[in-house]
């Protein structure tokens, strides 16, 4: 079976190296009965590879019993997770199988690990190791035949150097270590999870619905994602209900988008701050668009100088025009001679930009420090959808 095929089978969607990674550990460590630790940001999908893991396993015929450990309150997750016996506590009229009987003969997939408390985790590794454990109340030892797999949106090993996850578990737990990156190191895979999500949902819930243009998918793949896939879905499936039967550009999608600041795709250099407090949101991206502008043209200056110092194949990581305009050329007056107005500069500074990253429009947005949402509102309100 080809990497496509089991993503295919297990409904793992994405592209990117970094999933193609994931999915071949996968399907090398599912058809044994190794610990499984699955890391990563909480929504990155965590429960999909687990589920592959158990699909592609010789347990797939069993159940896979999923846990969420950070949901069950401390005083109950024993008994939740190993059964109790009638009369073991107030409330305990009969006795109960836990989640590891339930889950005998297949897999256990305890989600949230990191937020089990220390007691609990002294009786998991017990039963990991011997697969032996006792009911609540009870003295009598039982035996259960379980895959555990595990996962944690923490690092188990800041836990353990803090105190708060014993170090033997994590060490039992990380037989195989999964690492799931979030979205926005993958955002190549958006526009799959975004055809997905909307063919999954229409088709749910018999609606019609136009779809999202090239220029709606950019925008949606120039944010951080900081709930991940399950944010993005939320999104679109919202999206969805309100833009029913409609196509969705960028322009209509941006009353949708997350409010959040501007998206970088490294750290932001603060370079154009301070902006004033006292302005309208339209006439702080102006003044940054402006202060971008002479930033543009230092920056012109900085790059003819390495050019004439043969410096620039070393030093630059992005492909430049052939020729770069002198900085001059990037304010110029009206055909009138007349200086231009805050309007058209902000225009001349976009088409600048565009033109100098050869159409990237995610490079164009951060040399102008604004986001790609905003670059896309100016697109259309200046009617630059060419460029």
């Amino acid at each position: 079976m080809t990497i496509e095929e089991f993503q295919e089978k297990f409904g793992i969607i994405g592209h990117s190296a970094a999933m193609k990674e994931v999915v071949a550990t996968v399907m090398q460590v599912a058809p044994t009965d190794v610990t499984v630790l699955i890391s990563g940001e909480s929504g990155v999908g965590k429960e999909v590879i687990a589920r592959a893991v158990h699909g592609a396993s010789s347990r797939s015929e069993k159940e896979i019993v999923a846990v969420n450990c950070g949901a069950i309150p401390e005083g109950i997750l024993e008994s939740e997770l190993f059964g109790h016996q009638r009369g073991a506590f107030t409330g305990a009229v009969d006795s109960r199988k836990g989640y590891f009987e339930i889950a005998d003969g297949g897999t256990l997939f305890l989600d949230e690990i990191g937020d089990m408390p220390l007691p609990t985790q002294v009786k998991l590794l017990r039963v990991i190791e011997t697969g032996e454990f006792m009911r609540v109340g009870s003295s009598s030892t039982q035996t259960s035949d379980v895959r555990v797999i595990a996962a944690s949106n923490k690092s188990l090993q800041d836990e353990v150097a803090k105190g708060y996850f014993r170090q033997d578990l994590y060490f039992r737990l990380r037989s195989v270590n999964l690492f799931i990156p979030p979205l926005r190191e993958r955002r190549e895979d958006i526009p799959a999870f975004v055809e997905k999500f909307s063919k999954d949902f229409v088709e749910r819930n018999k609606i019609s619905f136009g779809g999202f243009t090239l220029d709606a998918v950019e925008a949606l793949k120039s944010l951080d994602w900081p709930g991940n896939v399950r944010e993005l879905k939320n999104l679109v499936e919202s999206v969805i209900v309100l833009e029913r039967g409609k196509r969705v550009d960028a322009g209509a999608i941006d009353k949708y988008l997350p409010k959040r600041e501007t998206v970088y795709v490294g750290e932001p250099s603060g370079k154009f701050l301070p902006v004033r407090l006292d302005k309208t949101p339209e006439e702080s991206e102006r003044e940054l668009i402006l202060r971008a502008l002479w930033e543009i043209k230092n920056d012109l200056v900085d790059l003819k100088t390495l050019m004439a110092s043969g410096e620039t194949a070393r030093r630059l990581s992005l492909p430049l025009p052939h020729r770069l305009p002198e900085p001059s050329e990037e304010i110029r007056g009206s055909a009138d001679g007349r200086d231009l107005n805050l309007e058209e500069m902000e225009k001349q500074l976009i088409k600048t930009a565009i033109e100098r990253f050869h159409g990237n429009k995610r490079l164009a947005a951060e040399a102008l420090g604004i986001s790609m949402r905003s670059l896309y509102r100016k697109l259309q309100e200046y009617k630059l959808r060419d460029v």
